[in-house]
């Protein structure tokens, strides 16, 4: 009976560890998620690592690597509703042109104002699968079937989330940098037989692409830059309407 009693006792104890042993490594295993990429409060220079940030509120060192920024760049999203000003340079031998590009953002939709080279103003607003376009003045506007890549095709300005899907082959470095003052998941990506080299800058902060180039045969032909910060969510003044007049889009504010 005593030796029963001692069983019984041993086998409470065991039981007692194991839960002690759960609880205390289990929580920090199965609270552990990277959802969300936690930067340094501060940094200079170049560093390849990053973090992310459990709700347990433990954090967990990520390196930001050609076979590992395709993860870190799926862990962030561009703001539902926001507006942003950037520049593109397009470069060529002995010439250059500038366009600035005003961008509202919100609920789907999309309006994109550009001051052309020429002294021209062209816009473009894409949303429910059509992009509409005209130039400032006039009244009459062009329509053409749009997609996910409208958007950003009409501004000039790469799809960085294609990243995601590239293969790791094709990413050539990569790393956590500071771009124009704004803390940055890095890429340089360069396809199979292609003098083509594109990079991109995408603001950890904003989940925005802040900066873009491409260089052919190690020279550059194309930079974008949006260092400006932008504002979440898009601001009131911000129009999704056809030079005619009809609203295809109002802003949640203004309802």
């Amino acid at each position: 009976m005593e030796q029963k009693n001692r069983q019984i006792i041993v086998g409470a104890i065991i039981v007692l560890i194991v839960l002690a042993m759960f609880t205390s490594f289990g929580r920090s295993l199965f609270g552990l998620r990277t959802s969300e990429v936690i930067l340094p409060a501060s940094s200079s220079g170049t560093d390849t690592s990053t973090g992310s940030l459990s709700g347990s509120g433990q954090y967990q060192s990520v390196s930001v690597t050609p076979q590992t920024v395709g993860s870190v760049v799926a862990t962030l999203a561009r703001p539902e509703s926001y507006y942003q000003e950037l520049t593109v340079e397009t470069f060529w031998e002995g010439g250059s042109s500038s366009v600035q590009v005003q961008v509202w953002r919100d609920g789907g939709w999309a309006h994109s104002r550009q001051a052309l080279p020429s002294g021209v103003i062209r816009h473009d607003l894409t949303g429910d699968g059509t992009l509409y376009y005209w130039y400032e003045g006039s009244s009459k506007y062009q329509t053409a079937p749009a997609d996910e890549f409208t958007s950003d095709l009409s501004q000039h300005i790469p799809t960085y989330e294609t990243v995601v899907e590239l293969e790791k082959d094709w990413i050539t470095d990569a790393g956590y940098v500071t771009k124009g003052d704004l803390p940055c998941v890095y890429a340089q990506v360069q396809f199979p037989d292609s003098s083509v080299v594109q990079r991109y800058w995408v603001s950890v902060d904003s989940g925005l692409l802040v900066c873009a180039e491409s260089e052919e045969d190690g020279v550059l032909v194309y930079r974008m830059t949006a260092y400006s910060p932008a504002q979440s969510p898009c601001p009131t003044d911000g129009e999704f309407a056809l030079p005619d007049g009809t609203v295809l889009h109002t802003l949640e504010g203004d309802a």
